[in-house]
């Protein structure tokens, strides 16, 4: 929804703060101390661009208007020329305001790093998170003209990925879908996505990442990561080059291992990619691609404002300190003192953590049926499991299973969907004829679950999986939902400097849900939340833009775009209606409405050889808001009281987006982006008879004013690059009682590529990254527990400390 208007959650709505948690970040080792993996990892282009618009800087945000050709070529000839590789934004002729970040540009960060920060140098792009990577899902947030990661589209290959919500009941991160190093060029539409996005939820933009594909050549790549707090990552891929019958295929795998920079715990993963592609004759083309992914991340524990003026943004949990979490947690049951420096049984937790365990998987044919119709038809599987944990000093382990005053509190979700994407092109004089299907089933099935702890606290991993012996299933829920979504669209050349698009989409979202029998020390337990069906339905929601070629150098666009969500379908969703209790449901079941926006933009570009520009305004309406209402006014939700769903009003939002990029010299460019977003709520909040004054209010989440500055160079051996990143100011209430300051934020990042014949030398490369530059201590998420109405006491723990200055060196070596 709307920044952090996403699920507008009146108070920690999400149903799981310490029950999700996520998995995973930082990797790497070294080959006998060493290792290696080079650039060439993903080969450079065949054919560089002639112009100095492609000059080096991976990051050239307003780039050359054609999409950098993925044909790979593997001699070292074109490993030196990777700095011809650009980055494409704003691409000529695109009737709406898009941007893609080319596969170097996601290179040159920390191996690791999370491609969503890195697209948070294109205007518009708010992103934020706790670990210096942003890859710590608890803490990740994206905003996009002021709706956050719940309300933008997401896909991989043309694979959907869900709303990378934390708590995912339809797909999975990004960075669990695809190993960074096989990331190919990532594209933003800030505004909206094309109407063939497959996505149920995109009421802003759409965020399309690929793969890269196999190279012709046979190769072998490696790589070794070490930095700050025992960060190590090791990283190899092989490389088949053509088989005989014209097939070609890769095999990567990683394994990453860190120690959070505060407090106790662990951030793991390992993950594998495997790709495929094979001609099936001169017309035929079948692609397929694997996914293994296992992530385990101990969590930061949420501050609030009162806590870090008083103690500092280094509060953690006290996962190393058991006796001191058995202390809090009598105090809390018995009603006696705190141990001294502990306010509450909420500022710091014995220990939380997050476990995810993914495969996908999909099988694409592309058909070149004749010179002017062409047909594409994929079908995809993924299964997740996950488990968010916490030790909860609510719940206290019976006496005959070990009497801790603590247990472990889990939510543990499991998913299994299958779909079919299908898509027919044809050209006509001049028109461009499109139009496809996608259908996709999901299975999801979610718990509340509590197991025993002893006197001695936990006895492996504080990161282990509780699956077995669980003393009570507070609930259990099992979901369906099936998705619909036709969608027919034109693009024509009406003149060789006007073109016109336009098209629609039709999606239908059946929702159904079956609630379990809970139990408790096998005694059965009635289940309270909701069950039923609910169809989130539009047969007509149109697309239509304009590209005007003033002159070689200039051109305006427009567009239009009229998008729904469909409602969420889980027990802990933020617009879920089977998040309410049953009598809530019925009460209210004939009168909720999905969530609707309205888009305009209009835009200028300018680019020649050295200066490229973009400038772009727009007006958003966001109807149906939908809120759910925690009866929780302060302080913690983490006992997860079922909240009331309504629609409670509109957002207006009206903001500009501008970009500038300048190769002043051969090997030099410096990149600026500038945002500006008002978005504010159109009627006041009414909840429990009291009525909040939140119209003409800000936004929780989105900041007025986001700003970049990237100064580069690259002589083709020796790159490097220094960004600024400026968020202003933000609110975590919807009466704007309460703000965090702003921050601006520096990064480093340098390297030298080795062109040496000596085979040592040969093929490797070095870099060095430097996050945090100047170690500023700063508030990095909002929102990470919800909003509240109001916090006049800034005790809501709902905000994440970003990350100290961190430093990551690496080695990559290519191999034949």
């Amino acid at each position: 929804m709307f920044a952090a208007l996403s699920p507008s959650k009146f108070y920690f709505l999400d149903a799981g703060k310490r029950e999700m948690k996520k998995n995973g970040v930082l990797l790497t080792t070294c080959l006998s101390s060493l290792v290696f993996y080079s650039a060439h990892a993903t080969p450079a282009p065949t054919k560089t661009t002639a112009s100095r618009e492609s000059f080096h800087h991976a990051y050239s945000p307003l780039g050359d208007q054609q999409k950098p050709d993925t044909r790979k070529n593997d001699t070292p000839q074109a490993r030196a020329s990777n700095k011809t590789e650009s980055i494409v934004v704003l691409g000529s002729g695109a009737s709406r305001e898009t941007q893609t970040l080319s596969h170097l540009a996601l290179q040159e960060v920390a191996p690791g790093t999370s491609p969503l920060k890195t697209l948070s140098k294109l205007p518009g792009v708010m992103f934020t998170s706790s670990d210096p990577l942003g890859a710590y899902e608890w803490s990740q947030q994206i905003i996009i003209r002021g709706f956050d990661q719940s309300r933008l589209g997401f896909t991989m290959d043309g694979i959907p990925l869900g709303n990378l919500a934390y708590g995912n009941d339809n797909g999975l991160s990004i960075g669990r879908a695809l190993q960074t190093e096989n990331n190919g060029p990532a594209t933003l539409a800030q505004g909206a996505g094309s109407v063939g996005v497959a996505a149920s939820n995109d009421l802003g933009g759409a965020l399309e990442f690929t793969s890269i594909d196999p190279t012709t050549k046979y190769g072998v790549d490696v790589a070794g990561t070490v930095g700050s707090y025992g960060t190590w990552r090791t990283f190899a891929r092989v490389n088949s080059g053509t088989l005989p019958g014209g097939g070609r295929l890769y095999v990567s795998y990683d394994y990453q291992d860190a120690n959070k920079w505060k407090g106790d715990g662990i951030q793991q993963q390992q993950q594998a990619n495997a790709k495929f592609i094979q001609p099936l004759g001169e017309k035929v083309k079948l692609t397929l691609f694997g996914d293994y992914s296992q992530r385990a991340e101990n969590d930061y524990q949420d501050l609030s404002l009162s806590m870090i003026r008083t103690k500092g943004y280094d509060v953690d949990n006290i996962t190393n300190n058991y006796s001191l979490a058995k202390q809090i947690a009598k105090a809390y049951q018995n009603g006696t003192p705190f141990p001294k420096g502990i306010a509450n049984q909420d500022q710091s937790y014995y220990n939380s953590a997050g476990l995810r365990q993914d495969v996908l998987a999909y099988g694409r044919l592309d058909f070149d049926l004749t010179s002017r119709l062409k047909a594409s038809t994929t079908v995809y599987g993924h299964t997740n499991t996950g488990e968010g944990i916490y030790a909860t000093p609510y719940t206290p382990t019976p006496e005959a299973l070990g009497g801790s005053p603590l247990s472990v509190r889990t939510t543990e979700y499991d998913i299994h969907r299958e779909g079919f994407i299908g898509s027919l092109t044809y050209k006509i004089a001049h028109h461009t004829i499109e139009g496809g299907f996608w259908f996709e089933n999901n299975d999801f099935e979610q718990a509340r679950r509590f197991y025993p702890l002893n006197e001695s606290g936990y006895t492996g991993s504080s990161v282990h999986w509780f699956r077995n012996n669980a003393f009570e299933t507070q609930w259990q829920s099992a979901f369906n939902t099936k998705t619909y979504q036709f969608h027919l669209q034109d693009t024509w050349q009406i003149t060789p400097a006007l073109k016109l698009n336009y098209g629609f989409k039709s999606l239908v979202v059946d929702a159904h849900a079956r609630q379990l029998e809970g139990n408790i020390m096998g005694a059965p337990l009635t289940n309270t939340f909701a069950g039923g069906a609910i169809t989130s339905a539009n047969g007509f929601l149109p697309q239509l833009g304009a590209n005007y070629r003033l002159n070689r150098h200039n051109e305006l666009f427009a567009d239009f775009a009229r998008n729904m969500a469909a409602f969420d379908n889980s027990t802990t969703g933020a617009t879920s209606p089977f998040a309410m209790t049953s009598a809530a449901y019925a009460a209210t079941k004939n009168t909720l409405r999905p969530e609707m926006s309205y888009s305009e933009e209009i835009g200028y570009r300018y680019h020649d050889h050295r200066i490229q520009a973009s400038l772009t305004g727009y007006y958003i309406e966001f109807e149906n808001r939908l809120a759910s209402i925690s009866p929780v006014s302060s302080g913690t939700n983490v006992q997860g009281y079922a909240s009331i769903l309504s629609n409670v009003g509109g957002v207006t939002a009206r903001g500009i987006d501008a970009a500038f990029n300048y190769h002043f010299t051969d090997n030099w460019s410096i990149y600026a982006s500038y945002a500006y977003n008002q978005s504010t709520y159109d009627d006041n909040l009414t909840t429990g008879g009291v009525t909040y004054a939140t119209k003409g209010k800000s936004v929780v989440g989105m900041p007025r004013n986001l700003a970049n500055v990237q100064l580069s160079y690259d002589d083709g051996s020796i790159w490097g690059n220094v960004g600024m990143q400026y968020q202003g100011r933000r609110t975590y209430t919807y009466t704007n009682d309460q703000w965090i300051k702003p921050n601006d934020i520096f990064n480093l990042n340098v390297g030298y590529r080795f062109h040496s014949h000596n085979w040592v030398l040969h093929g490797l490369d070095a870099q060095i990254n430097v996050t945090n530059l100047f170690d500023k201590r700063y508030v990095a998420t909002v929102g990470s527990t919800g909003f509240a109405v109001s916090d006049p006491s800034g005790s809501l723990q709902t905000l994440q400390a970003g990350a100290p200055r961190m430093v990551f060196f690496t080695l990559r070596k290519h191999f034949f």
